[in-house]
């Protein structure tokens, strides 16, 4: 039947209801695009590989546009991203990112390491600057496909691994002052090898507060690029005078080590050990090793005993307020058993020493480089990342 338009806006003469706006598309992985490279490049020697230098086949990519919401996601070869130059990732750091693994297991199939952990810091930090939101179970799947199309640089070597960097980058056109409502969301991945290539070796920190990576009521709690770039000055000065690291203080407070979170050993009365590490205050970014750590220490030996810690020694684990002062005094009273970092590119390592005004901590020194407490963590933990000791579904399989 012919519709007729009438003068006053209604069709056959009814009035005409105007059609509700579209939601904007949600993130959806089942309309993925997959487009293969038709040449794919040679993979480095493991024993060549450094940590984010070479880039695999392919990578995932969404936009968003304030209009119509979340593109059609693609998997397609790697390659650059064209933006404009006033995009709110280049003018305002609207940037956040993941850092995960994937590793092959026992089976022969590529597994991650507790994914949601990462979804969900990922989707908070998004949120604390304020770019467009996403489906966390979406951007999984997504990851957990590329994954399996990339399996063959996933290195089969110890302590080696694929390291998948999942990003949101805020791309309005605009240089007024506000959030951005667009935006590109991607991932990309690198085959990475052991943080240290001649073997694990205690690591120095030198404690500074003249400048600080993070203060109360700011971002230190959240993964946001924002955050790295003022840290670079202070690590080339610490690296200047012969550390390794900074240890990141509030005064007294210690907050973080480099890029990691930072856990010491104390020895007790009773003979049992103390492990503490600053609490989530919000300077202090909630890490999946971090948590990871806190979970496996605070499991001996009640629900799983630890690699050879006695099944008579208890770890008594608390996060709480940690100072440089307090430090110090273990160390001086032979309490200060163990220092270490922990993060998801380097797992575990040992802290040697610590300056701090001109003075030294120097921490016990143990074969291997890590204390029994770190090493037991270290061993425990990789095994559940390369899926040879299940514990609590934290290894995830690609499929």
């Amino acid at each position: 039947m012919a519709i007729t338009q009438n003068a006053n806006g209604s069709a056959n003469g009814a009035p005409v209801v105007a059609a509700p706006p579209a939601q904007p598309a949600e993130l959806d992985a089942s309309k993925v695009v997959i487009t293969l490279a038709n040449e794919l490049k040679p993979i480095p020697p493991a024993t060549e590989l450094k940590f984010g230098q070479v880039m695999s086949d392919h990578m995932t990519v969404a936009s968003y546009d304030p209009v119509n919401g979340w593109s059609a996601p693609e998997i397609k070869p790697y390659g650059p991203l064209s933006l404009d130059p006033a995009s709110s990732c280049f003018q305002y750091a609207t940037n956040v990112f993941e850092g995960m693994k994937a590793y092959i297991g026992p089976d022969g199939k590529p597994r991650l390491f507790r994914p949601n952990k990462n979804m969900d810091r990922m989707a908070m930090s998004a949120g604390r600057v304020a770019l467009p939101p996403f489906d966390t179970n979406e951007l999984l799947k997504l990851i957990r496909r590329l994954v399996a199309i990339e399996q063959r640089w996933i290195p089969t070597q110890k302590g080696h691994s694929l390291y998948i960097r999942p990003t949101i980058i805020g791309t309005r056109s605009s240089l007024g002052v506000a959030a951005s409502d667009s935006a590109v969301l991607y991932v990309i991945c690198s085959p990475t090898g052991p943080y240290f290539r001649t073997g694990a070796r205690p690591i120095s920190l030198l404690a500074v507060n003249e400048t600080v990576r993070a203060w109360p009521g700011g971002t230190g709690g959240y993964k946001l690029a924002l955050n790295y770039a003022p840290t670079f000055k202070p690590q080339q000065y610490a690296a200047k005078l012969g550390y390794d690291q900074c240890l990141w203080l509030l005064g007294e407070k210690i907050t973080e080590a480099g890029a990691m979170n930072f856990f010491v050993v104390i020895q007790r009365d009773d003979g049992d050990l103390d492990v503490y590490t600053p609490p989530l205050d919000g300077t202090i970014l909630p890490g999946v090793t971090r948590d990871s750590i806190i979970a496996l220490a605070s499991a001996h030996p009640s629900r799983m005993v630890l690699p050879h810690l006695p099944t008579s020694l208890r770890l008594h684990v608390s996060e709480r307020e940690l100072t440089i002062s307090e430090v110090n005094a273990w160390a001086a009273e032979g309490r200060l058993l163990e220092a270490f970092a922990v993060g998801t590119a380097v797992v575990v390592a040992a802290v040697g020493r610590i300056g701090y005004q001109g003075k030294d901590v120097v921490l016990p020194t143990h074969e291997g480089g890590l204390g029994p407490v770190a090493r037991a963590l270290y061993e425990r933990l990789t095994e559940i990342q390369d899926g040879k000791f299940q514990w609590e579904d934290w290894s995830v399989v690609c499929e």
